[in-house]
Order: structure tokens, then C-alpha cells, then sequence
């Protein structure tokens, strides 16, 4: 059985439902649950957090965990679809070859789970030394500038485009990191290899989900959007100096209002 012909339209599905996945729970009375809000102090939340052992830890990370890996699953599995493609029509003869293309994919969202994690921690931390005093509110816009600097820096530097050229390039990435004899064990190590390189590529602007909101999905659609012009597009690698010039320019004027208000 030949898989070419349902491989692109299951791939297309999977990420228009985590679209809408996403939207539904955006407009749900749980969307709070995307941001990191003091949302398991009340409610059944606060109640489940109580009897539940390191609840008031657990419980945040794993709905975070949910959100992040459908938003990821949302934004980030069209940027990678050509080498998925390409992977498919490699591993087409192969009675295992849905395993094999579930390995890839499961190795990428590995990667991208293990920034989310960090970023997850790290911007918690953030919003507990915003609670613990009274900075936040007097300079909480200058951790927005600090991010889009950050991002509109990284996209100039050499890292960033060392790991785009990975990313634009998935037939040569393909030939490197995935080896016929092991075929399961090079699968997972393929989708993770290429989701580190994707993480490398990307982690700046994927930072700025947690300024805009990790649970607006307009940005999701523009950033997303963004980053599969920049690994995909013929083009695409011409956009991120404009794009970085955007961003430090954004962060100039969100500085700027702020200090002159």
C-alpha cells in the first residue's frame, strides 16, 4: 500500500485540529488555563491543587505542557512538513513506515517540549519575583523590551542562521541523521535532531508568546506564519534581518512610550 496520497492531507489535518483545539479553548471559560495567571488559587482548580500532592506545581505543568505541545503542534509541525515529506517517500516500501513517521514526529515534539519546559519554568519565575514585589508594576513593560531586543538581536547572529540553513535544507538532514538498520531508533533520533536545530533556529521568536499571550492564537497564526516563510520559502532566509530590524524597533518604541509616559 503506497502512502504518498494520505500522508499530506492526515499531516494537513492533524494541524488544522490543533488549531482549532487551541481556538476552542481560547473562547472556553478555561482559557485562562494557556496563561500563567493566579488561576489555581481559585475555583476547582485551587481545590484540586489542595489535595494533590505539590498540586499548586503539578497541576499548572501539566495543563501548560497540553497547551504547549498544541501550540507547537499548531505552529511549528507546518514549518517541518517538507522533511516529513521527503521522510515519507523514503520509508514509503516499509510495512512500518506510520511508526517510523510517528517517530519522527514524536523526536521533534521531544525537542520543542524541552524548551517549553525551561521557558515554562523560567517565565514562572519571573511572574513570582513580579508577585514578591512591586517592580513589576512600575517596569513590567521593560521585560517585554528586553524580550523583542533579544529576538530581534538573535535574528542577526550566526547561530540563528546556522541552524536555518539545517532547517531549509531537509533532504541533506535526512541523509546525515537517518540509518536503515536501526530504522526506530534513527527515526526518533532524526525528528529529535531536527527539532533541536528547529529550537535553535526559532526559540527567540517563540519567546515572544509569552509577551503577547501564550494563549492568543492571532499571534500564533502571524508567528507561525512567520517562521514557515523563514524555513520554508525560497526566499525565506532574505527575511530574518528585516524581521530583526521590526522586532529591535518595536522594542525601541515599547521602551520609549513607556519611559516618556
Amino acid at each position: 500500500m503506497r502512502t504518498r496520497g494520505w500522508f499530506m492531507p492526515i499531516a494537513g489535518m492533524l494541524t488544522a485540529t490543533a488549531w482549532l483545539a487551541l481556538w476552542i479553548w481560547e473562547q472556553s471559560p478555561y482559557g485562562r488555563y494557556l496563561d500563567h495567571g493566579r488561576w489555581t488559587e481559585l475555583g476547582l482548580a485551587a481545590a484540586i491543587c489542595r489535595v494533590v500532592p505539590a498540586g499548586d506545581v503539578a497541576l499548572p505543568l501539566l495543563l501548560y505542557a497540553g497547551g504547549w505541545l498544541l501550540m507547537i503542534a499548531a505552529m511549528m509541525l507546518p514549518t517541518v512538513l517538507p522533511l516529513l515529506h521527503l521522510f515519507e517517500r523514503l520509508v514509503e516500501a516499509r510495512p512500518e513506515r506510520g511508526r517510523l513517521i510517528a517517530l519522527v514526529i514524536c523526536g521533534y515534539l521531544l525537542a520543542w517540549g524541552g524548551f517549553g519546559a525551561a521557558a515554562h519554568l523560567l517565565d514562572l519565575g519571573v511572574h513570582e519575583a513580579a508577585r514578591r514585589g512591586a517592580w513589576a508594576s512600575l517596569y513590567g513593560w521593560a521585560i517585554g523590551a528586553a524580550v523583542l531586543a533579544v529576538a530581534g538581536l538573535f535574528q542577526f547572529s550566526g547561530l540563528k542562521y546556522r541552524c536555518l540553513d539545517k532547517c531549509r535544507t531537509p533532504y541533506s538532514f535526512i541523509v546525515r541523521h537517518w540509518h536503515g538498520p536501526a530504522p526506530h531508533r534513527s527515526s526518533l533520533s532524526l525528528g529529535l535532531h531536527h527539532g533541536l536545530f528547529c529550537v535553535g533556529c526559532c526559540w527567540a521568536i517563540m519567546l515572544l508568546m509569552f509577551v503577547v499571550g501564550t494563549g492568543n492564537v492571532g499571534w500564533m497564526l502571524l508567528l507561525g506564519a512567520v517562521m514557515a516563510l523563514e524555513k520554508n520559502a525560497p526566499w525565506g532566509r532574505r527575511l530574518s534581518s528585516p524581521l530583526g530590524a521590526v522586532l529591535l524597533a518595536a522594542s525601541v518604541l515599547v521602551a520609549g512610550a513607556n519611559l516618556l509616559a
